[in-house]
């Protein structure tokens, strides 16, 4: 069987939260209900890697305006886990070449991070911080649902991640005008931060 659906699902949720995927397919390994899985994602080191950073984005991706620093520096992170985690899967099976599970897993991923990043621009624009809560909870628990979906129904996964990616870059497509915004206001905040530091220097 081959292991493309399996490497995209991964890829896609790898781009919403690259850390609970290696975290829940280790764990899946380690304990034996999968033998998918690769040995590296099983050792005890990159699950506890995985754990620890799988908690700091929990708490990070829950706070208005960090979440959107997070996914700021993760634009790098999770595009190339989910690359790792592809080629990492497609040598396990050996159904499906390396590279090309790489680049279906990377670009994947850089898609589903475009959607969730852009997302939360969006949703920043709001006041409260309640959107980003749900958003973050919803988040969390799909990526889990589907990854642990998807080691043993890999093809009915995939058709669900396919489907999220596209629903998630159709309303990302409607949100454009309210990420500029959302730019507009911090590039504000920016200039009069800096217009109130200079007020407060004193003369001379």
């Amino acid at each position: 069987m081959s292991v493309l659906p399996l490497v995209f699902t991964s890829g896609w949720a790898s781009g919403v939260n690259a850390y609970a995927v290696v975290l829940l397919l280790g764990v899946f390994g380690a304990t034996g209900l999968s033998d998918d899985v690769p040995e590296t994602l099983q050792r005890p080191e990159v699950l506890v890697v995985a754990g620890v950073l799988f908690l700091c984005e929990a708490v990070a991706d829950k706070i208005p305006y960090v979440d959107s620093a997070w996914d700021s520096v993760h634009t790098v992170v999770r595009p190339v886990a989910g690359a790792w985690v592809g080629a990492l899967l497609a040598g396990q099976s050996g159904s499906l070449n390396d590279v090309v599970a790489g680049l279906v897993g990377g670009s994947t991923a850089l898609a589903s991070h475009t959607v969730k990043a852009g997302t939360r621009m969006a949703v920043n624009a709001s006041p409260e911080p309640f959107s980003n809560i749900a958003l973050s909870l919803a988040e969390d628990l799909g990526v889990g649902g589907i990854v642990a979906f998807a080691m043993f129904h890999p093809e009915a996964a995939a058709i669900i991640a396919g489907l999220l990616l596209t629903a998630g870059l159709v309303v990302l497509f409607f949100l454009i005008s309210r990420i500029r915004r959302f730019r507009r206001r911090r590039a504000q905040r920016r200039e009069e931060k800096q217009l109130a530091a200079r007020m407060e220097r004193p003369p001379g």
